[in-house]
């Protein structure tokens, strides 16, 4: 069920990829075929990539919950899993029989191997009613390796365990496209989380301790215990970290005894600013009594502070994991982080206080991507995952580079981008492309046709009513007036150079003519292919149509040359101009206003050479402008930029658009009503 600009092209993959005889595998990592034939299709051959399998007649009808599929399933191996893979024994550490990390050893393959094709999976802009990205991905990915004979990899963001606990569930996909076992996928891991929380409370720990050191000692005797004499030798020495902060001051000297009592204090005194504090500390469970609290009223201390405790996710911590490219480039970005400003106005950083390094050693597991797999065997790397607002929404570049250097030159590698494409995808595009230099080769927009109505005007869904009926009986009207909001995001990856497949995942209750009127308006907008898929009823046989017109897209591309791809805007233009630039480009927006501490803001960044990041606006993700209220696509509207902020170790500045909440709260009935174990066999019951 394919409507395609690659017609021809997707027609000679459809009768390729389904020969008994596969010729398409890579020669590092040749895959086996099989001639399984899958009970939801014509009679047919299939390929398979070495070590994935296809459910076949384990698929059932009702589909059964997410968890029940995920248990039912005996996940392979995962030293099978790596080995399929083309990965290493001496680089894999196992945390059990079911996932492992992978440490960097494979990024030093050889260098001229020429890497796989690149697909990012995005969306419209989120609705209650969902559209699957992760769902999809997972699909997608198992199409291509169970079904299409491709050595694939999927790349995703590991979930917080807050909304596990919370109101929205895990995120290892759904139905017969999940990643498994699903309640390690969404529980502990293998404990990034815990080291970025670690990491995160510890700086934040640093900063409060100097600050009442500071507070209390005079400059003299603040050198004295920051340098103390060795008992034995009653020499001074500077610890290795310190040379960065003498450096930062311009100061050359190697003995601390050659300091001048300004050169000292200089050194000594960082005299925060209280009130420019950029940090906060963090845990991974959303607790809404967290968000405003005072500290430091101990005996001991008597320096109260108002401050508030934020969701891991949300630290910058996540964010340069997400980001860097090696231990070398954490360790740089750890360092880099600005905490606070110093009463002169200058950046105070993790280098500054002295715990960067530290900062490295307990985040030197957590930067190895961690390995999973699919309900049909394809290789999954679970690695990050950083707010979609204040951060850029994306799993880490490490990931991808490795995904790419295992899949070889004819293999996939799909990754997803948080929320809609106005946000995720742009950030994708923008952000972690400039950092990583990959160039994707095609973008999946997933879609609904339930969410689409609610774009195009629906009734509101109320949580614990039955749907409204305008979103489960035949509406063409509403499905084309909602597929504006599709076709400006169609537009919006069009202009960064990608071709575009539009994934419509399918619900029971989608009619043909519905079905019909996004295919022809996707087409309309510039859309490469659009696509019915129904890989939640039926795994990766629902995306072999999505497979084939993402190998068209992506050989399309490779042919046309990777320079068709560009930026939204660069770096070296004024912050202002950046920000106008995805107001009117991406979100529509007539123009932009800047509140007077955006305004200050801005003046500041420049003056202190930030000037030349990349943009992450934090807005809401439920519409293309900066008002949640707006569904489908908003005209006429300004969008209002109330304050901008820096993660200088992360590498951009995130202008605020409204209020961003960093620590979720529970709601009413939250979904760990569900959660239990039996205490017979272990297994975990209820997890969503």
């Amino acid at each position: 069920m394919i409507f395609s600009r690659c017609a021809t092209a997707t027609a000679k993959l459809v009768s390729r990829s389904r020969s008994p005889r596969c010729s398409h595998g890579t020669k590092r990592f040749p895959h086996s075929t099989s001639s399984l034939t899958h009970p939801h299709l014509p009679s047919r051959s299939y390929c398979i990539m070495k070590g994935a399998r296809q459910l076949g007649a384990a698929l059932k009808v009702p589909v059964p919950s997410d968890i029940d599929i995920a248990q039912s399933v005996d996940p392979l191996p995962i030293k099978d899993i790596a080995s399929n893979a083309g990965i290493l024994e001496s680089e894999i550490e196992y945390y059990g029989r079911n996932k492992a990390k992978v440490d960097l050893s494979p990024l030093q393959r050889p260098k001229d191997s020429p890497d796989g094709y690149y697909v990012v999976v995005t969306g419209i802009n989120p609705t209650p009613l969902g559209e699957g990205k992760s769902t999809t991905t997972v699909g997608l990915a198992q199409a291509l390796g169970a079904h299409l004979g491709r050595t694939t990899f999927a790349c995703l963001r590991q979930p917080s365990q807050g909304p596990t606990f919370g109101i929205k569930g895990g995120a290892a996909g759904g139905g017969y496209s999940q990643v498994i076992p699903m309640e390690e996928f969404n529980l502990h891991l293998t404990g990034d989380l815990h080291a970025i929380t670690a990491a995160n409370n510890l700086l934040v720990a640093a900063l409060d301790a100097r600050i009442l050191h500071e507070s209390t000692q005079k400059d003299e005797a603040l050198f004295d215990r920051l340098c103390p004499k060795d008992a034995k030798t009653g020499k001074r020495t500077f610890a290795p970290i310190m040379f960065r902060r003498l450096k930062k001051l311009g100061i050359t000297k190697t003995d601390p005894e050659e300091l001048t009592p300004e050169e000292r204090k200089a050194f000594a005194r960082l005299d925060i600013d209280t009130n420019t504090i950029q940090f906060n500390r963090v845990m991974d469970t959303n607790d809404r009594f967290l968000r405003k609290m005072t500290i430091g009223q101990g005996d001991q201390e008597k320096l109260p502070r108002t401050t508030q405790v934020d969701i891991t996710v949300s630290s910058e911590i996540m964010a340069i994991l997400a980001l860097t490219t090696s231990l070398a480039d954490m360790r740089e970005r750890l360092g880099r982080m600005v905490v606070a400003y110093s009463k002169a106005g200058t950046p105070v950083t993790a280098d500054d206080l002295g715990v960067a390094g530290a900062l490295t050693v307990l985040m030197k597991d957590a930067i190895k991507p961690n390995l999973m797999q699919t309900l049909e065997g394809t290789p999954v790397f679970v690695h990050a995952g950083p707010f979609a607002n204040i951060a850029h929404g994306n799993s880490s570049i490490l990931a991808d580079y490795m995904a790419l250097k295992l899949a070889g030159e004819d293999g996939f590698v799909v990754t997803e981008a948080g929320f809609g494409a106005d946000i995720g995808a742009e950030k994708f595009f923008d952000i972690k492309c400039r950092y990583s230099g990959l160039r994707p080769n095609c973008a999946v927009i997933v879609v609904t046709i339930r969410a689409l109505k609610m774009h195009g005007g629906g009734p509101d869904v109320i949580v614990g009513q039955p749907l409204p009926k305008a979103y489960i009986e035949e509406s063409v009207d509403l499905t084309a007036k909602g597929c504006g909001n599709l076709q400006v995001h169609i537009r919006n990856c069009k202009k960064f150079g990608v071709n575009v497949i539009v994934a419509i995942n399918k619900f029971t209750t989608d009619t043909e003519a519905e079905v019909e009127v996004v295919r022809k308006l996707a087409m309309e907008a510039g859309a490469d292919s659009a696509v019915l898929c129904e890989h939640w009823a039926k795994g990766g046989a629902g995306a072999v149509d999505l497979g084939n017109a993402v190998i068209a897209a992506c050989e399309a591309n490779r042919k046309a040359g990777l320079d068709a791809f560009k930026f939204l805007y660069e770096l070296d233009i004024p912050i202002k101009d950046k920000i106008a630039a995805i107001c009117k480009n991406i979100y529509g927006a007539d123009g932009v206003t800047f509140s007077p501490e955006a305004e200050h803001k801005i003046e500041m960044f420049t003056n202190l050479g930030f000037d030349k990041l990349p943009i992450c606006m934090a807005k809401t993700h439920l519409s293309l402008s900066h008002d949640p209220k707006l569904p489908g696509v908003p005209t006429g509207f300004t969008v209002p930029i109330r304050d901008v902020k820096a993660s200088i170790g992360a590498g951009f500045l995130y202008p605020l658009l409204g209020s961003i909440m960093t620590m979720p709260g529970l709601p009413t009935r939250p979904v760990f009503f569900d959660i239990d174990i039996d205490l017979e066999s272990g297994k975990i019951l209820g997890l969503s």
